[in-house]
């Protein structure tokens, strides 16, 4: 999340509106703010804070096109995507198995998933 303008307040409401913009940025995905609800927030041991939101359900196909076309918008200005690449995990044991960096609170988001199920 972007840190707020001088004077402006950090709510929940604000929150909501970047976990929104970054679907769109970073995933292809467009949904309003207040189809987010605030699931978890988490401390990775970096000392970052993580905001979790659950989204309206996607099939993986919307998942993947949608990354594809914001891959594609950021190729076409010239910059490299952030995000190339989805993983769908179904268990705290397939985190670790995962390729490449990742956020260091993702193994206690999914393990806080699968335990709400």
């Amino acid at each position: 999340m972007e840190p707020p303008a001088a004077r402006e307040v950090l709510d929940e409401s604000a929150l909501a509106g970047q976990a929104a913009r970054e679907l769109v940025e970073e995933v292809g995905i467009g949904v309003l703010a207040e189809e987010l609800r605030l699931w978890i927030v988490t401390h990775g041991e970096s000392g970052s804070v993580g905001f979790t939101y659950l989204a309206p359900a996607r099939c993986e196909v919307a998942l993947r096109a949608g990354l594809a076309s914001a891959a594609a918008v950021e190729r076409a200005r010239g910059r490299e995507p952030e995000l190339d690449d989805i993983a769908l995990v179904s268990s705290p044991e397939e985190v670790g198995g995962l390729a490449g960096p990742h956020a260091d609170y993702l193994e206690p988001v999914v393990h806080h998933f699968c335990e709400r199920r």
